[in-house]
C-alpha cells in the first residue's frame, strides 16, 4: 500500500472535496482518499494498478492540478464546474 499526498490548486470548498473523493475512488487501486480544504492537499491510499501519476492527471482533468504545475483559466473554469457538481451530489 502507497499513501501519497499531493498539494493541489483550486480547493476551495466541501463541494470540491466530494468531487475529488468521488472520483479518485472510482480509480481501481484506490482503497482510501482524504481531502483537506484548509491544507489544499489530497491524500490517497492505494496499491497498483493505480499510480501517482494517473491519479495526478485525473485531478487535474477535474481542475485540481498539482499546486507546482501552471493553473490557467481553462483548468480554474474545470475546478468551479466540478465543485457545482460537488455541491448536488
Amino acid at each position: 500500500m502507497i499513501t501519497e499526498i499531493i498539494n493541489v490548486a483550486n480547493l476551495k470548498c466541501n463541494g470540491c472535496a466530494n468531487t475529488i473523493k468521488k472520483s479518485i475512488s472510482s480509480l481501481e487501486g484506490v482503497s482510501d482518499v482524504v481531502v483537506d480544504n484548509d491544507e489544499m492537499t489530497v491524500s490517497v491510499n492505494f496499491s497498483e494498478p493505480a499510480s501517482k501519476l494517473e491519479i495526478v492527471e485525473k485531478l487535474k482533468s477535474l481542475g485540481y492540478p498539482e499546486a507546482t504545475e501552471e493553473n490557467g483559466l481553462l483548468t480554474q473554469a474545470k475546478s468551479y464546474v466540478s465543485c457545482m457538481i460537488g455541491r448536488m451530489n
